[in-house]
């Protein structure tokens, strides 16, 4: 099998929900070093612009957003688990509607302490090319009310699912092992206390979740080394995409043909269109194929929720 290669920065915290995932499975990985904003053109030749990080690469297979990157690790090195005692649909939906809710109230907390020192030109390119709002502590800060009260309601409830799982012996949400939706929890939660003073653990009452947060810390990232990204590229130039085994051939549920050119684009942020031509589809995911002149031909795998699949 190709290697694993993460496309990453250090302080992206959806990296580090893919990075903490290759440590629970205990993966060599090969990691790739991008800027926390573009350009990146030897990434957007892999990923076809797609902007978002981080990007996981199997040979010519090419993984785009973690709720697809997370099973296709599970498909690819099923064990251990990263859905404990059949988890897997609850533990992916609920995945997706904590990040999707939590994601600007985490990003207007993280602005009221280290908005003002942010460069300039992130806050530019988060405002204009990411997010498409001002997310410097000045422009935040009226919204910090409402951005508390949602922070506050999302770890309430996430309070008395680990309080619920522990007094079933459970250390975490499905058992005695951390599951994909741990992860995606935690890695929200990572972005403020990796950012903020420690007085941000009394602002958000986090001092119950501590413990449940430092064991899901000590997995660690597995054993990674580096590579360039030219080396990445060349990487998928000498491979082959994988055959699509694991979707039917006829599994679009909105009719989608294979071999109908489309444009897959997330419908949240960074909604920049991804072309390609659609190899299989399902209900959960949709691949497309891709010729680039320096990477060669690769398929681009995407979350089918979340992202927009639309006929060229």
């Amino acid at each position: 099998m190709p290697e694993v290669i993460l496309h990453h920065y250090g302080l992206s915290p959806f990296a580090e929900k893919v990075r903490t995932a290759l440590g629970l499975k205990g993966l060599a990985w090969r990691s790739v070093d991008v800027a926390p904003m573009p350009p990146r053109p030897l990434l957007h030749a892999l990923a076809g612009g797609y902007r978002r990080i981080p990007v996981l690469q199997v040979g010519a297979d090419i993984y785009c957003d973690t709720n697809i990157i997370l099973p296709a690790l599970e498909r690819l090195h099923p064990t251990p688990t990263l859905y404990p005692n059949g988890s897997a649909g609850i533990a992916q939906g609920l995945a997706f509607a904590w990040e999707r809710a939590i994601w600007v109230p985490t990003i207007g907390v993280l602005s009221h302490y280290i908005g003002d020192q942010l460069p300039a030109e992130f806050i530019k390119d988060r405002k204009e090319g990411y997010l498409g709002f001002d997310m410097s502590k000045a422009a935040m800060a009226p919204d910090l009310p409402r951005h508390l009260q949602a922070v506050h309601a999302h770890y309430g409830w996430l309070k008395t699912a680990l309080a619920s799982a522990q007094a079933l012996g459970r250390p975490f949400l499905f058992g005695d092992a951390p599951s994909a939706l741990d992860l995606a929890c935690w890695q929200t939660t990572f972005l403020l206390r990796k950012n903020c003073p420690a007085s941000v653990d009394e602002l958000l009452g986090l001092a119950p979740l501590l413990p449940w947060f430092e064991r899901i810390a000590a997995i660690g990232h597995g054993s990674s080394t580096p590579m360039t990204s030219e080396e990445a590229v060349a990487a998928a130039q000498a491979a082959t995409p994988a055959p699509v085994t694991h979707l039917p051939a006829d599994g679009d549920p909105a009719g989608l043909k294979a071999g109908t050119l489309v444009t897959v684009t997330p419908d949240d942020n960074a909604r920049v269109p991804v072309q390609g031509t659609l190899v299989a589809a399902s209900g959960t995911e949709v691949v497309i194929h891709r010729r680039d002149a320096q990477a060669g031909d690769l398929h681009l795998h995407f979350p089918r929720l979340g992202f927009d699949v639309i006929p060229v």
